[in-house]
């Protein structure tokens, strides 16, 4: 029988996912600081609720978060990034930070990928999360502090905080996006084809619209990517547009970036 998870329960959606799909969570359940962290660094700008400039000059972003963006070129700020923002700064004014980097370290922009701490512990990225000032992310390999960051999610969906109250970020139908739909998205829609390439599985959400699920990252999902076929999935991720295939795509690297299977 399909794994059903609706109304209230769909709040612990990652959780079921993520029991399903996984040979057991492969993440760090707590948030505290590691004994082996690198020495204080000093923030010198805060680019927005995700991203901060190091005093060495050093971009850093930060692991498991994806915070609303602020405007940028001819695309207006979206709804609670300027909020994002100004909570990062006031959890970092006068302070130092702690960075644990990535397993995988840099970004293909060349920024520094890592995981932020106060000098008294406390993870900046899990209270922004329990905030509701942001989505959590999940990139393979770095999932360390991932089963941290979805219970401080899963808190601010429950209560209904920041994001998880925000029309704007509710999730969108597959079949109503266009090519002007990029960026980051939550996208329901029922898998009508499972396809295989020599790279990646991909999943068809409706005409015009695929996950793309990298063969390098299959390790990470306990079931065949074919047995998605006919299953309704809300999901997120970074929307793509093909323009020689007319087709948008999204990345699926990790079920932790799947909120509903049913």
């Amino acid at each position: 029988m399909p794994l059903r998870i609706r109304g209230k329960g769909a709040l612990l959606a990652p959780l079921f996912v993520c029991l399903l799909l996984l040979a057991g969570c492969t993440a760090r359940a707590d948030c505290r600081l590691p004994e082996n962290a690198g020495r204080p660094v000093t923030v010198a700008e805060v680019i927005d609720g995700d991203t901060i400039r190091l005093a060495n000059g050093r971009h850093v972003r930060f692991i498991g978060l994806n915070t609303p963006e602020r405007a940028r070129d001819d695309r207006p700020a979206q709804p609670l990034a300027e909020e994002a923002t100004d909570m990062l700064r006031r959890l970092l004014a006068g302070e130092s930070l702690r960075l644990v980097v990535g397993q995988d370290p840099t970004d293909h922009y060349g920024r520094l990928l890592a995981h932020p701490f106060l000098v008294d512990g406390s993870n900046v990225t899990a209270r922004l999360l329990e905030a509701g000032l942001g989505f959590q992310v999940v990139f393979p390999p770095n999932l360390r502090f991932a089963d941290c960051y979805r219970r401080a999610e899963a808190r601010a969906r429950a209560a209904g905080r920041g994001v998880w109250r925000e029309p704007a970020f509710h999730p969108v139908p597959a079949a109503r996006l266009t090519p002007r739909d990029t960026g980051f998205r939550r996208v329901t829609g029922t898998v009508s084809r499972v396809g295989e390439s020599r790279t990646a599985f991909w999943l068809n959400l409706g005409p015009g619209f695929a996950l793309r699920l990298p063969k390098k990252d299959r390790r990470w999902f306990s079931r065949d990517p074919r047995e998605f076929e006919g299953q309704e999935l809300t999901v997120r991720g970074w929307i793509y547009y093909v323009q020689k295939r007319h087709e948008l795509r999204m990345n699926l690297r990790h079920p932790l970036m799947i909120e509903r299977l049913d």
